[in-house]
Protein backbone atom coordinates (compact mmCIF):
# COMPACT_ATOMS: atom_id res chain seq x y z
CA UNK A 1 0.00 0.00 0.00
CA UNK A 2 1.35 3.43 -0.94
CA UNK A 3 2.22 5.75 1.94
CA UNK A 4 -0.32 8.35 0.79
CA UNK A 5 -3.08 5.76 0.61
CA UNK A 6 -2.38 4.51 4.12
CA UNK A 7 -2.22 8.08 5.44
CA UNK A 8 -5.65 8.74 3.91
CA UNK A 9 -7.09 5.59 5.51
CA UNK A 10 -5.71 6.60 8.91
CA UNK A 11 -7.18 10.08 8.62
CA UNK A 12 -10.54 8.56 7.72
CA UNK A 13 -10.32 6.40 10.85
CA UNK A 14 -9.57 9.50 12.92
CA UNK A 15 -12.96 10.79 11.79
CA UNK A 16 -14.42 8.33 14.32
CA UNK A 17 -12.34 9.73 17.19
CA UNK A 18 -14.30 12.26 19.25
CA UNK A 19 -12.52 15.28 20.71
CA UNK A 20 -13.42 17.51 23.68
CA UNK A 21 -16.06 20.09 22.83
CA UNK A 22 -17.57 18.00 20.04
CA UNK A 23 -16.42 17.11 16.57
CA UNK A 24 -13.92 14.55 15.35
CA UNK A 25 -10.14 14.45 15.18
CA UNK A 26 -9.92 14.17 11.38
CA UNK A 27 -11.55 17.56 10.90
CA UNK A 28 -9.78 19.16 13.88
CA UNK A 29 -7.59 22.11 12.83
CA UNK A 30 -4.86 21.08 15.25
CA UNK A 31 -4.19 17.74 13.53
CA UNK A 32 -0.89 17.73 11.64
CA UNK A 33 -0.12 15.92 8.41
CA UNK A 34 0.10 12.16 8.84
CA UNK A 35 3.60 10.96 8.00
CA UNK A 36 3.93 7.32 6.91
CA UNK A 37 7.25 5.56 6.34
CA UNK A 38 7.97 1.85 5.88
CA UNK A 39 8.67 1.58 9.60
CA UNK A 40 6.64 4.28 11.30
CA UNK A 41 3.48 6.39 11.39
CA UNK A 42 3.66 9.81 13.02
CA UNK A 43 1.38 12.79 13.54
CA UNK A 44 0.79 15.51 16.10
CA UNK A 45 -2.27 16.92 17.85
CA UNK A 46 -1.84 20.57 18.81
CA UNK A 47 -4.14 21.83 21.57
CA UNK A 48 -4.69 24.98 23.58
CA UNK A 49 -2.59 25.31 26.75
CA UNK A 50 -4.22 23.42 29.61
CA UNK A 51 -6.14 21.04 27.32
CA UNK A 52 -3.53 18.30 27.20
CA UNK A 53 -5.24 16.11 29.80
CA UNK A 54 -8.65 16.51 28.20
CA UNK A 55 -7.26 15.38 24.83
CA UNK A 56 -5.44 12.39 26.35
CA UNK A 57 -8.20 9.83 25.58
CA UNK A 58 -8.48 11.10 21.98
CA UNK A 59 -4.73 10.73 21.54
CA UNK A 60 -4.83 7.16 22.83
CA UNK A 61 -7.78 6.26 20.60
CA UNK A 62 -5.99 7.81 17.63
CA UNK A 63 -2.87 5.80 18.37
CA UNK A 64 -4.86 2.56 18.50
CA UNK A 65 -6.60 3.37 15.21
CA UNK A 66 -3.27 3.99 13.51
CA UNK A 67 -1.77 0.80 14.95
CA UNK A 68 -4.71 -1.23 13.63
CA UNK A 69 -4.14 0.03 10.10
CA UNK A 70 -0.35 0.31 10.21
CA UNK A 71 0.53 -3.32 10.72
CA UNK A 72 4.03 -3.66 12.18
CA UNK A 73 4.82 0.05 11.91
CA UNK A 74 5.72 2.00 15.04
CA UNK A 75 3.08 4.65 15.80
CA UNK A 76 4.17 8.00 17.25
CA UNK A 77 1.43 10.46 18.23
CA UNK A 78 2.50 13.66 19.99
CA UNK A 79 0.20 15.94 21.96
CA UNK A 80 1.50 19.49 22.24
CA UNK A 81 0.23 22.87 23.40
CA UNK A 82 0.04 25.56 20.72
CA UNK A 83 1.76 28.24 22.77
CA UNK A 84 4.32 26.55 24.95
CA UNK A 85 6.19 28.98 27.15
CA UNK A 86 9.76 29.73 26.20
CA UNK A 87 12.44 28.61 28.68
CA UNK A 88 13.32 31.24 31.25
CA UNK A 89 16.94 32.24 31.63
CA UNK A 90 18.51 33.65 34.76
CA UNK A 91 22.16 34.66 35.03
CA UNK A 92 22.96 32.59 31.96
CA UNK A 93 21.29 29.39 33.18
CA UNK A 94 18.05 27.84 31.99
CA UNK A 95 15.30 26.91 34.38
CA UNK A 96 14.18 23.56 32.95
CA UNK A 97 11.46 21.22 34.18
CA UNK A 98 12.53 18.11 36.06
CA UNK A 99 15.02 15.99 34.16
CA UNK A 100 14.82 12.20 34.16
CA UNK A 101 17.28 9.44 33.42
CA UNK A 102 16.81 6.98 30.54
CA UNK A 103 15.96 3.42 31.50
CA UNK A 104 18.83 1.02 30.89
CA UNK A 105 21.43 3.78 30.47
CA UNK A 106 23.93 4.87 33.14
CA UNK A 107 25.52 7.84 31.36
CA UNK A 108 24.63 9.95 28.32
CA UNK A 109 27.34 11.57 26.24
CA UNK A 110 26.15 13.85 23.43
CA UNK A 111 28.28 14.89 20.46
CA UNK A 112 27.34 18.18 18.83
CA UNK A 113 28.56 20.98 16.60
CA UNK A 114 27.61 24.53 15.85
CA UNK A 115 27.33 23.84 12.13
CA UNK A 116 27.07 20.95 9.71
CA UNK A 117 29.85 19.47 7.61
CA UNK A 118 32.49 19.29 10.34
CA UNK A 119 32.44 15.49 10.73
CA UNK A 120 30.30 15.36 13.85
CA UNK A 121 28.59 12.05 13.07
CA UNK A 122 31.83 10.36 12.04
CA UNK A 123 33.38 11.55 15.29
CA UNK A 124 30.39 10.33 17.33
CA UNK A 125 30.51 6.83 15.84
CA UNK A 126 34.26 6.39 16.19
CA UNK A 127 34.19 7.84 19.70
CA UNK A 128 31.46 5.33 20.66
CA UNK A 129 33.59 2.49 19.31
CA UNK A 130 36.66 3.84 21.09
CA UNK A 131 34.77 3.97 24.40
CA UNK A 132 33.69 0.39 23.80
CA UNK A 133 37.34 -0.53 23.31
CA UNK A 134 37.94 0.87 26.79
CA UNK A 135 35.63 -1.84 28.16
CA UNK A 136 32.36 0.09 28.33
CA UNK A 137 28.96 -1.10 27.09
CA UNK A 138 27.99 1.52 24.53
CA UNK A 139 24.98 2.46 22.41
CA UNK A 140 24.34 5.16 19.82
CA UNK A 141 21.22 7.25 19.28
CA UNK A 142 21.00 9.21 16.04
CA UNK A 143 19.20 12.40 17.12
CA UNK A 144 19.83 14.13 13.80
CA UNK A 145 16.29 13.34 12.64
CA UNK A 146 16.43 15.57 9.57
CA UNK A 147 19.76 14.23 8.32
CA UNK A 148 20.32 10.79 9.87
CA UNK A 149 23.65 9.31 8.79
CA UNK A 150 24.36 6.70 11.47
CA UNK A 151 22.93 3.75 9.45
CA UNK A 152 25.27 4.61 6.56
CA UNK A 153 28.28 4.98 8.84
CA UNK A 154 27.65 1.62 10.51
CA UNK A 155 26.39 -0.31 7.50
CA UNK A 156 22.94 -0.89 9.06
CA UNK A 157 20.15 -2.12 6.81
CA UNK A 158 16.50 -2.91 7.52
CA UNK A 159 14.05 -1.67 10.11
CA UNK A 160 14.42 -2.22 13.86
CA UNK A 161 12.23 -4.86 15.45
CA UNK A 162 9.25 -3.69 17.49
CA UNK A 163 8.17 -5.82 20.45
CA UNK A 164 4.55 -6.61 21.22
CA UNK A 165 4.54 -3.85 23.84
CA UNK A 166 5.62 -1.26 21.26
CA UNK A 167 9.24 -1.01 22.44
CA UNK A 168 12.03 -0.89 19.84
CA UNK A 169 14.73 -3.53 19.84
CA UNK A 170 17.77 -1.60 18.61
CA UNK A 171 20.06 -2.66 15.80
CA UNK A 172 23.48 -4.02 16.72
CA UNK A 173 26.62 -3.09 14.80
CA UNK A 174 30.21 -3.77 15.86
CA UNK A 175 28.93 -4.48 19.37
CA UNK A 176 27.06 -1.16 19.62
CA UNK A 177 23.30 -0.91 20.18
CA UNK A 178 22.01 1.60 17.65
CA UNK A 179 18.76 3.48 16.99
CA UNK A 180 18.14 5.86 14.09
CA UNK A 181 15.05 7.04 12.26
CA UNK A 182 17.17 6.69 9.13
CA UNK A 183 16.67 2.92 9.12
CA UNK A 184 12.89 3.45 8.96
CA UNK A 185 12.98 5.65 5.86
CA UNK A 186 13.15 4.72 2.21
CA UNK A 187 16.31 5.99 0.45
CA UNK A 188 16.07 9.69 -0.29
CA UNK A 189 12.99 10.24 1.88
CA UNK A 190 12.99 13.54 3.78
CA UNK A 191 11.68 13.95 7.32
CA UNK A 192 9.29 16.91 7.05
CA UNK A 193 8.36 17.54 10.68
CA UNK A 194 7.77 20.69 12.66
CA UNK A 195 9.51 21.11 15.99
CA UNK A 196 6.89 19.42 18.23
CA UNK A 197 6.77 16.35 15.98
CA UNK A 198 10.57 16.09 15.88
CA UNK A 199 10.92 16.38 19.65
CA UNK A 200 8.20 13.77 20.16
CA UNK A 201 9.98 11.46 17.72
CA UNK A 202 13.24 11.93 19.59
CA UNK A 203 11.57 11.15 22.91
CA UNK A 204 10.17 7.90 21.59
CA UNK A 205 13.45 6.80 20.00
CA UNK A 206 15.24 7.58 23.26
CA UNK A 207 12.77 6.30 25.82
CA UNK A 208 10.92 3.55 23.94
CA UNK A 209 14.03 1.56 23.03
CA UNK A 210 15.28 -1.41 25.03
CA UNK A 211 18.86 -0.29 25.62
CA UNK A 212 19.50 -3.33 27.78
CA UNK A 213 21.94 -1.90 30.31
CA UNK A 214 24.52 0.48 28.81
CA UNK A 215 27.38 2.24 30.51
CA UNK A 216 27.23 5.02 27.92
CA UNK A 217 24.72 6.14 25.31
CA UNK A 218 26.36 8.38 22.72
CA UNK A 219 23.84 10.76 21.15
CA UNK A 220 24.68 12.21 17.75
CA UNK A 221 23.01 15.62 17.87
CA UNK A 222 21.85 17.68 14.88
CA UNK A 223 23.97 20.71 13.99
CA UNK A 224 23.07 24.02 15.59
CA UNK A 225 20.97 24.89 18.65
CA UNK A 226 17.38 24.02 17.77
CA UNK A 227 14.26 22.38 19.17
CA UNK A 228 15.77 18.90 19.43
CA UNK A 229 18.66 20.16 21.56
CA UNK A 230 16.39 22.16 23.86
CA UNK A 231 13.96 19.27 24.38
CA UNK A 232 16.75 16.80 25.10
CA UNK A 233 18.61 19.01 27.56
CA UNK A 234 15.45 20.14 29.38
CA UNK A 235 14.02 16.65 29.83
CA UNK A 236 17.00 14.30 30.07
CA UNK A 237 19.98 13.91 32.35
CA UNK A 238 22.94 14.42 29.98
CA UNK A 239 26.33 13.89 31.61
CA UNK A 240 28.17 16.03 29.12
CA UNK A 241 28.62 17.17 25.53
CA UNK A 242 31.63 16.96 23.24
CA UNK A 243 31.75 19.72 20.61
CA UNK A 244 33.29 19.02 17.20
CA UNK A 245 34.77 21.79 15.08
CA UNK A 246 37.22 22.28 12.24
CA UNK A 247 40.04 24.81 12.73
CA UNK A 248 38.57 27.48 10.44
CA UNK A 249 37.17 30.64 12.01
CA UNK A 250 33.63 30.17 10.63
CA UNK A 251 33.25 26.77 12.30
CA UNK A 252 34.72 28.09 15.56
CA UNK A 253 32.20 30.96 15.68
CA UNK A 254 29.36 28.44 15.49
CA UNK A 255 31.04 26.12 18.00
CA UNK A 256 31.17 29.03 20.43
CA UNK A 257 27.40 29.51 20.03
CA UNK A 258 26.80 25.83 20.75
CA UNK A 259 28.87 26.07 23.92
CA UNK A 260 26.97 29.20 24.97
CA UNK A 261 23.68 27.29 24.64
CA UNK A 262 24.99 24.39 26.74
CA UNK A 263 26.14 26.68 29.52
CA UNK A 264 22.84 28.55 29.52
CA UNK A 265 21.08 25.21 29.96
CA UNK A 266 23.52 24.01 32.65
CA UNK A 267 24.78 21.10 30.54
CA UNK A 268 28.45 20.19 31.12
CA UNK A 269 30.82 20.85 28.21
CA UNK A 270 33.37 18.04 28.30
CA UNK A 271 35.60 19.61 25.69
CA UNK A 272 36.22 20.32 22.01
CA UNK A 273 37.57 18.01 19.31
CA UNK A 274 39.40 19.48 16.33
CA UNK A 275 38.35 17.44 13.31
CA UNK A 276 40.00 17.60 9.86
CA UNK A 277 42.88 19.15 11.75
CA UNK A 278 45.62 18.63 9.16
CA UNK A 279 46.38 16.59 6.06
CA UNK A 280 49.33 14.26 5.56
CA UNK A 281 50.09 13.74 1.87
CA UNK A 282 50.27 9.97 1.29
CA UNK A 283 52.97 10.30 -1.38
CA UNK A 284 55.38 12.67 0.38
CA UNK A 285 54.43 12.51 4.04
CA UNK A 286 54.28 16.30 4.16
CA UNK A 287 51.78 17.90 6.54
CA UNK A 288 49.38 20.57 5.31
CA UNK A 289 47.24 22.68 7.65
CA UNK A 290 44.40 23.19 5.18
CA UNK A 291 42.08 24.99 7.60
CA UNK A 292 44.76 26.70 9.66
CA UNK A 293 46.70 25.49 12.67
CA UNK A 294 45.82 25.36 16.35
CA UNK A 295 42.58 27.27 16.01
CA UNK A 296 40.44 24.95 18.09
CA UNK A 297 43.00 24.58 20.86
CA UNK A 298 43.27 28.36 21.17
CA UNK A 299 39.48 28.74 21.07
CA UNK A 300 39.06 26.09 23.76
CA UNK A 301 41.45 27.95 26.04
CA UNK A 302 39.62 31.23 25.43
CA UNK A 303 36.26 29.58 26.17
CA UNK A 304 37.48 27.79 29.28
CA UNK A 305 36.86 24.37 27.72
CA UNK A 306 39.15 21.35 27.50
CA UNK A 307 40.86 20.63 24.21
CA UNK A 308 40.30 16.88 23.80
CA UNK A 309 42.48 16.25 20.77
CA UNK A 310 42.87 16.53 17.01
CA UNK A 311 41.72 14.14 14.28
CA UNK A 312 43.55 14.44 10.94
CA UNK A 313 41.94 14.76 7.53
CA UNK A 314 42.63 11.28 6.18
CA UNK A 315 41.17 9.76 3.03
CA UNK A 316 40.83 6.34 4.67
CA UNK A 317 38.46 7.75 7.31
CA UNK A 318 36.14 9.03 4.60
CA UNK A 319 36.37 5.81 2.58
CA UNK A 320 35.79 3.59 5.60
CA UNK A 321 32.84 5.70 6.75
CA UNK A 322 31.19 5.53 3.32
CA UNK A 323 31.66 1.75 3.38
CA UNK A 324 30.02 1.38 6.81
CA UNK A 325 33.29 0.22 8.41
CA UNK A 326 34.50 2.94 10.84
CA UNK A 327 38.28 3.03 11.33
CA UNK A 328 38.11 2.21 15.05
CA UNK A 329 36.20 -0.99 14.21
CA UNK A 330 38.03 -1.90 11.00
CA UNK A 331 41.57 -1.31 12.28
CA UNK A 332 41.44 -0.51 16.01
CA UNK A 333 45.24 -0.37 16.33
CA UNK A 334 45.76 1.65 13.17
CA UNK A 335 46.88 5.28 13.02
CA UNK A 336 43.40 6.53 12.04
CA UNK A 337 41.86 5.00 15.17
CA UNK A 338 44.59 6.29 17.47
CA UNK A 339 43.22 9.84 17.62
CA UNK A 340 39.71 8.68 18.56
CA UNK A 341 41.02 6.25 21.15
CA UNK A 342 43.15 8.95 22.76
CA UNK A 343 40.04 11.14 23.13
CA UNK A 344 38.04 8.22 24.53
CA UNK A 345 40.72 7.54 27.15
CA UNK A 346 40.33 11.10 28.36
CA UNK A 347 36.56 10.71 28.69
CA UNK A 348 36.27 7.09 29.90
CA UNK A 349 37.10 7.60 33.61
CA UNK A 350 34.07 9.86 34.06
CA UNK A 351 31.81 7.39 32.24
CA UNK A 352 33.00 4.07 33.68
Amino acid sequence: MADTELAARIKAALGRVEIPGGGDLASYAGLSDIIVTPGAIAFAISVAPGMETAFGPAREEARKAAETLGGARKVMVSLTAEKAKAPKFSHGSATPPGKTAVSGVRHILAVGSGKGGVGKSTTAINLALALQAEGLRVGVLDADLYGPSVPKLLGIEGKPTIRDDGIFTPHEAYGLKVMSIGSMLVPGQAVVWRGPMATSGLRQLLRETDWGGLDVLVIDLPPGTGDIHIALFQQTVVDGVVIVSTPQDLALVDAQKAIDMLRRMSVPVLGIVENMSYFIAPDTGNRYDIFGSGGVEKAAAALGADFLGAVPLVMSIREASDAGAPPVAREPDGPEAAAYRAIARRLAPALA
